[in-house]
């Protein structure tokens, strides 16, 4: 914490870093055997507002590092993933749902289960009870000891703790709906929106929930912004990075005060040699994007922490 602790003294022309981590957790070790989560870590929104306010557009130079589905020593989508990077860095998380045979949300990205679990086939032909023993794998492959959460037990994990930002998979989004009205969870969960439909289809239940919108070019800029939610409750998703193709939309919704995130998951990430990934996120970092997705979210923090920053 004494980083981060020296990174909040730091003049407003500065950058400033909150870490934000989704999924895969690089060398962080076994979360079941780490000391409890240090509540320094927590991100506790005591209201919306207060959520809000920390995803808003400041003008400030901080950047959000959010990790992207992945790491190295957790299967992606692993509760124990999740308590594991709080024991490290505070921490905000994208997820996925999906449903079961028998209509039970739990965690997985893809919509068969060969790539990250020991079973085989469609996770819609298993019920969830079927799923009681199948495991998890890990990024290299490797069968773990850790289990299928299901979406409602991490709302309930990550209250005052963290934030966790929902992806659109096969999950219709009145069974989300009634999910977080169940659990009154709107201070600490953020829904991703690829349409105007989908932002105005949340907005209308949940006035104050927090969207992740798709803005990566006019057309999807021109959807969300005839739907009618307020920018106030969005981040905008608006590429691999920002240039000249998509500036004009960044700098409309900075006015606007939303957070533009860009995701070199796709791109640097997957550079062999980590010297040669460092230089490219060093690039990214200077075209002063206000969120960076990664898979590997703490190799980019350590580069904002270094000499350099």
């Amino acid at each position: 914490m004494k980083f981060l602790k020296k990174l909040l003294s730091r003049s407003k022309s500065n950058y400033l870093l909150w870490v934000v981590t989704f999924l895969f957790l690089p060398n962080i070790g076994d979360a079941q055997s780490k000391k409890p989560e240090k509540k320094s870590n927590y991100l506790n929104f005591h209201n919306v507002e207060e959520l809000q306010g920390f995803f808003n557009y400041k003008n400030d130079g901080s950047i959000i590092i959010s990790g992207h589905r992945g790491g190295i020593d957790f299967p992606e989508n692993s509760l124990e993933g999740l308590q594991g990077v709080l024991e490290t860095m505070p921490a905000f998380f994208e997820i996925d749902p999906r449903l079961t045979k028998d209509s039970v949300i739990v965690l997985m990205h893809d919509a068969t289960l060969d790539r990250t679990t020991t079973a085989t086939g469609k996770l819609s032909d298993y019920t969830y009870a079927e799923l009681a023993s199948v495991r998890l794998k890990d990024a290299k492959g490797n069968v773990t000891d850790y289990k299928i959460p299901t979406l409602e037990e991490v709302i309930r994990w990550s209250r005052g703790k963290t934030v966790i930002n929902l992806d659109k998979k096969d999950v219709p989004m009145y069974m989300i709906a009634e999910l977080i009205k169940k659990h009154k969870a709107e201070k600490h969960v953020m829904l991703t929106v690829h349409t105007g439909a989908q932002a105005r289809y949340y907005y209308d239940r949940f006035p104050n929930i927090m969207l992740s919108a798709f803005a990566r070019n006019a057309k999807e800029y021109a959807d969300m912004e005839i739907s009618g939610v307020p920018w106030k409750s969005m981040i905008a998703y608006v590429g691999w990075t920002i240039d000249e193709k998509n500036e004009a939309i960044v700098k409309k919704l900075r006015t606007k005060g939303v957070r533009c995130m860009i995701s070199v998951a796709p791109s640097h990430d997957k550079i062999k040699i980590s010297t040669e990934r460092d230089k490219r996120y060093l690039e990214e970092i200077n075209k002063r994007p206000d969120i960076i997705e990664s898979d590997l979210p703490i190799e980019v923090w350590n580069v904002l922490n270094s000499k350099n920053f």
